[in-house]
């Protein structure tokens, strides 16, 4: 019975599209299947800026994950990332994390609710470094995730920390994101940081919206789409380092970023918890 269920899951998986997956397939990156790669088909169809969407926001990753080492922030929590593997040849977000430290080594802890993901990653992340832990988690059980024993031994609750909301996209409830990033600030160490991206239509033109809307609703439904006023409350009382909330491309550009800003469809921002 239970080899039953476990093969029944995986074929599930493979044929439903998760938007982990879809960002993966998008950005070219190696842990996907045929579903995601159709859905980027059919976005690209409707508005044909996903493949720009998708590098421009593991780029902006990127870019965060090398600032904040700078800064000396050598302890990662990365929630609902899908482990992309579409960064530059060879790199993840914890090697992006380890090549901007010179005093430490960092710690990577990846949450993610994708079984495939999990698999994958716990197969060929955990076996060849010390440095990062894959657990089992989602932004909308943010109490269990925080008290994971994982996170709890893994990471050192006395010094600062960089927390990376990568799966905004799961929570339509905006009173209880409220609670998360409530939650977080109660817990994490002083000087730690909060990082959010999310997904919106701000730029979508109007003629094209109602196509989007109606793919949206038939391959991800109930995905969280946010106005820039939205994202902008949900970070009330944080204080954001320049540049602030813009679209990720506008984020600490570098000479690689060549995406039009709007066409990125996603707002990011990274906050210091006081």
């Amino acid at each position: 019975m239970r080899q039953r269920a476990i093969r029944n899951l995986a074929k599930l998986e493979l044929t439903q599209a998760r938007v982990t997956r879809i960002l993966d397939a998008a950005a070219g990156g190696k842990n996907h299947f045929s579903a995601d790669r159709d859905v980027v088909r059919r976005y690209d169809q409707a508005a044909p800026v996903t493949t720009t969407a998708a590098r421009a926001v593991l780029r902006f990753l990127t870019r965060v994950v090398h600032h904040l080492a700078l800064q000396g922030v050598d302890q990662f929590v990365i929630v609902g990332s899908g482990v992309p593997s579409g960064l530059p040849p060879g790199l993840q977000l914890h090697d992006v994390a380890r090549r901007g430290l010179t005093a430490s080594v960092p710690r990577v802890v990846y949450v993610e609710n994708d079984p495939m993901v999990l698999a994958g990653a716990r197969a060929t992340i955990e076996p060849i470094t010390d440095c990062v832990r894959v657990v089992e988690g989602d932004l909308s059980e943010i109490d269990e995730v925080l008290d994971d024993p994982v996170l709890q031994t893994f990471l050192d609750w006395d010094r600062p920390m960089a927390v990376l909301l990568l799966s905004a996209y799961s929570l339509n409830d905006d009173e209880y994101f409220h609670y998360v990033i409530k939650r977080i600030r109660q817990v994490a160490p002083e000087q730690s940081y909060l990082t959010l991206v999310q997904t919106t239509f701000d730029a979508i033109p109007a003629e094209l919206l109602p196509a989007i809307h109606d793919l949206l609703a038939m391959t991800l439904p109930g995905h969280a789409v946010r106005t820039r006023e939205e994202v902008k409350a949900l970070l009330e009382g944080l204080n954001l380092v320049e540049p602030g909330l813009v679209w990720v491309p506008d984020w600490r550009p570098d000479a690689l970023e060549d995406c039009d800003p709007g066409a990125s469809g996603t707002y990011g921002a990274v906050a210091h918890i006081p």
